[in-house]
């Protein structure tokens, strides 16, 4: 999924409201486009993150919110570093891909 189609991520359209390093890394942020995402630590081995629509009816998002997820090895990444895990995050929201809806 390209968060805006034919173009890069800007600084502007991406904004990361809360971090958290270390084993257990997490947080949360925002896209210019009026969604949201979020992101952890899983098994200590992978970065997840997940997109979700704009216009969340609640403050907690749920599964059917979901529009897009990321998933990268931390191998490469820093998670000491609060800079490495953005930038992580960062690509990961800009590459996620389209969750596929049961019809």
């Amino acid at each position: 999924m390209t968060v805006a189609p034919g173009t890069d991520l800007m600084a502007d359209d991406f904004t990361i409201e809360d971090i958290s390093t270390g084993v257990h890394a997490s947080g949360f942020g925002s896209l210019g486009d009026g969604r949201s995402f979020s992101f952890h630590v899983e098994d200590r081995q992978f970065l997840v993150i997940e997109v979700y629509r704009p216009r969340l009816s609640g403050p907690v998002p749920q599964d059917e919110d979901i529009v897009a997820t990321a998933t990268r090895r931390l191998t490469d990444i820093d998670v000491t570093d609060e800079r490495s895990v953005a930038a992580a995050v960062r690509d990961a929201v800009a590459g996620a891909e389209p969750v596929r809806t049961a019809r």
